[in-house]
């Protein structure tokens, strides 16, 4: 069973956001209720979201201090 809940709840709002410029840039339809979306399309959003957290997060710790980086 999946775990859906946000280490930071006050983020939900961003990470909503986030997957659905994702789905727009994939050409995927998202609405209220998505429990007919094909596990494909879903796991393409998912995999997406994932890649761009890890740019954003990337891309912060390039811009802080040195201890991060290797």
């Amino acid at each position: 069973m999946a775990n859906n809940t946000l280490a930071v709840p006050q983020a939900k709002a961003a990470m909503d956001q986030l997957k659905y410029e994702v789905a727009q840039e994939l050409g995927i339809q998202l609405q209220a209720y998505n429990g007919n979306l094909a596990s494909r399309d879903a796991g393409s959003i998912g995999g997406n979201i994932t890649k761009r957290l890890v740019q954003i997060a990337e891309q912060q710790l390039s811009g802080s201090a040195g201890s991060f980086r290797r």
